[in-house]
């Protein structure tokens, strides 16, 4: 079974269909990119399935359960993690704090704040961060770290409710390239041992076409295309619409 199911989904602000009828399946263990140019309804795409927007018409599925609608706190709860462009941290918390607060989120302990952080067990979060090469940094405020790091705390507060989907938007903005390879070489790692289905939104093809299994591609709102890496990167309308011709060069 699909861990994730889109099925024709639309999304209009105003006059303007921001969304028209995509449909998708994510499997468990699968690194699926949502590409295409700006404006063609990716974040769209993503909050629908977050819960952060209600489709016009469509549904998404979770793992066969119908979750349109819900509202993200509900989403999560159900075993859906997401990263987002700008990072998301409380940057006067430290690294472990950050983590044990998603982990007392996805264990519903959260009766308070503070005291709630203090009591708890550490390992899990350590342990946590340890896989993600941050266990130096666990006594940091978020709000001194460099943004690579940034990027994996917010990727250990996602991993933290055990997510059985995982939604990144943009995972790489603002990193280094090597920081990039890196974060998402981890990610693929932890997919296939975790058996998550990953959906990521990605504007360096480098990452895209080294990290994913398969691709998707958005132009205003509608889906052109879909396949494996190879395939994709060889689309005539692909290239046209977002590519470009350096594509039939062998580049990106």
């Amino acid at each position: 079974m699909a861990t994730l199911e889109a099925e024709a989904l639309r999304k209009s602000f105003g006059g303007i269909e921001a969304v028209r009828g995509v449909s998708f399946a994510v499997q468990p263990g699968e690194m699926l990119a949502l590409i295409g140019p700006n404006g063609a309804g990716k974040s769209t795409c993503f909050n629908m399935l977050n819960g952060q927007l209600r489709p016009d018409a469509g549904r998404v599925r979770l793992a066969g359960r119908d979750i349109t609608g819900l509202a993200p706190r509900q989403v999560w709860r159900l075993g859906v993690g997401r990263t987002f462009q700008v990072t998301a941290t409380f940057g006067s918390m430290t690294v472990l704090e950050n983590v044990q607060m998603a982990l007392l989120s996805h264990h519903r302990r959260l009766g308070g704040l503070w005291t709630p952080v203090r009591r708890m067990d550490r390992a899990p979060a350590e342990a946590l961060l340890a896989r993600l090469g941050m266990a130096e940094q666990a006594g940091r405020p978020c709000g001194i770290l460099a943004y690579g790091d940034l990027k994996r705390v917010e990727l250990a507060v996602a991993l933290a409710n055990d997510p059985r989907l995982l939604l990144m938007d943009e995972p790489t903005a603002g990193m280094a390239p090597p920081e990039r390879a890196a974060l998402m070489a981890l990610t693929a790692s932890l997919a296939r041992e975790r058996n998550i289905a990953v959906l990521f939104t990605e504007h360096d093809m480098d990452v895209v076409f080294s990290h994913a299994s398969r691709v998707l591609v958005l132009d205003r709102g509608t889906l052109i295309a879909e396949g494996a890496p190879a395939e994709v990167r060889a689309n005539p309308r692909v290239r046209q619409v977002y590519l470009g011709s350096g594509a039939m060069q062998g580049g990106y």
